[in-house]
């Protein structure tokens, strides 16, 4: 029997964009919010749903680990959770329940639960945890253990019912100012070696996730900020080299991936990261998240320097009107010139597209996929505008707002509101872009060989043949695109 029994509800086999992809990350909220119990003097253990088959698995993890308390945790770091996906959503109800079966004390915490802890609640959690989670859950676990007799109305960042059963919430919890103060996530809980057999099997190589900062100061307005609001807090870079060096002596991944929602923003950070980076002999491969306006020949030396291979943007629309309506604060001649400092210093460049945008015309979709031609990114990634909860984006289209109110998974592409076209027009729209990228993207790697023979190999062959694949479906995909916009127009 143990103290507390961690889990979330982001099931990799539930989303079936990312099942394909294959690039889990263990879940790193729950680990620092574990690291943390613990450190408080629990035991603790982890149901890690990223690799689990289904909620069953929970169960068992219940039956094994009996423990006091049982707790939801969401990784935080994880964008897909604070899209509170409906298949998740689902899954973390029926966790609810089969802890509930077994007598054990639920406690919830997560974007979704923190937007709506009624419906948690409801469902039987004895309390959710809003914001952000550490503290409030060490504070919380006390009262519940009976380690402090402080009721719950006392304990900040909480959300339960009360006697009457109404719904009651107390103040807000102060964020951690010093985040280096708290210790490093439990990896010691993870089964570590089972996704260094999937990354390496599919990818070749393993990549470990770290974070350096929590929460985003800028003012986009479809992003949804339930955890930390416009508050942003940065770690150190020795601490977090420090970690790095750590998980390259225990671990030994081959890559790292950063999971902030920006990376970097304190003024000179990536400069001096780079420099310890260096120093200590721990630069692999990463990718990491970047705003065009943040990038500069100083940021991209301290990203070579550290060992960047990829930096991924928010470009969103190719439209300079749809960027302003969105409160981007970004213009498009920056990301034309972050990609080019980026690509000129050999990282890699991804883009973040999206579409749908309220009032969004024809003529702007075409001015997206131009900017797509034009920069030539290495990767992109296509959504549609999602209206969450607590976002102005989501106030200004909630009278439009549809029966169905969520994505099932990150793949659904549903338009949650009547938008410029309707969800058949944007998932054909998805095919045509994916398909001329791969084209062009194949096309250029295949080109390099071909125009050096003695260096033709296979696989310079097998990127021709990709390219003249999604060439000979093209046409067709354009005529179906071209057709439903007039219909729809």
């Amino acid at each position: 029997m143990i103290d507390l029994l961690f889990g979330q509800s982001y099931y990799l086999r539930f989303d079936p964009k990312l099942r394909d992809a294959q690039q889990p990350y263990a879940p790193l909220g729950t680990l620092y919010a574990a690291a943390h119990l613990r450190s408080r003097g629990y035991s603790v253990a982890l149901f890690d749903a990223m690799l689990a088959a289904s909620e069953t698995e929970w169960a068992a993890a219940l039956d094994r680990w009996r423990p006091r308390l049982a707790v939801i945790y969401e990784d935080s770091f994880n964008y897909l959770s604070k899209m509170c996906l409906a298949r998740m959503r689902q899954a973390a109800l029926v966790m609810i329940d089969a802890a509930r079966e077994r007598g054990c004390p639920v406690v919830v915490s997560g974007s979704d639960a923190t937007g709506d802890p009624g419906l948690y609640l409801a469902r039987g959690a004895v309390a959710v945890v809003t914001g952000e989670g550490e503290i409030t859950l060490g504070e919380l676990t006390d009262a519940l253990t009976g380690r402090s007799s402080a009721p719950l109305e006392q304990i900040a960042g909480l959300a339960f019912l009360d006697a009457r059963g109404t719904l009651t919430r107390t103040p807000a919890r102060p964020f951690v100012r010093d985040v280096d103060s708290l210790p490093l996530p439990a990896w010691d809980l993870v089964d570590v070696e089972r996704y260094r057999r999937l990354w390496r099997e599919r990818h070749g190589y393993f990549s470990m996730n770290v974070v350096t900062t929590r929460g985003c100061p800028y003012s986009c307005n479809w992003c949804a900020r339930p955890i930390y609001g416009q508050r942003y807090t940065v770690r150190s870079p020795e601490r977090v080299v420090e970690e790095m060096a750590w998980l390259v002596r225990t671990w030994q991944p081959d890559h790292f991936a950063f999971a902030d929602d920006i990376f970097g923003l304190k003024p000179g950070w990536i400069a001096r990261f780079g420099e310890l980076v260096a120093a200590a002999g721990v630069a692999r491969p990463f990718k990491c998240l970047l705003r065009v306006d943040l990038v500069d020949e100083s940021v991209v030396r301290g990203l070579v320097n550290a060992g960047c291979r990829t930096v991924w943007v928010g470009a969103e629309s190719g439209s300079q009107r749809v960027l302003d309506a969105m409160d981007k604060g970004t213009r498009i001649e920056q990301i034309e010139h972050a990609t080019r400092l980026l690509k000129s210093a050999g990282i890699e460049v991804g883009f973040f597209l999206q579409f749908g945008y309220p009032d969004e015309t024809w003529s702007e979709i075409r001015m997206t996929l131009d900017m797509v031609r034009r920069c030539q990114p290495d990767d992109i990634g296509i959504s549609v505008s999602y209206p969450l909860p607590g976002t102005a984006f989501h106030d200004r289209v909630e009278a439009e707002l549809r029966e169905q109110r969520n994505w099932v998974d990150s793949d659904d592409l549903a338009m949650l509101y009547r938008g410029p076209y309707s969800t058949t027009f944007y998932r054909a729209l998805h095919a045509v872009t994916h398909a001329e990228f791969r084209m062009r993207r194949a096309w250029r790697e295949a080109a390099r060989g071909l125009a050096r023979p003695r260096t033709l190999e296979p696989r310079h062959l097998r990127k021709a043949a990709v390219s003249a694949y999604h060439a000979a479906r093209l046409p067709w995909l354009h005529a179906r695109l071209r057709q439903l916009e007039r219909a729809e127009r």
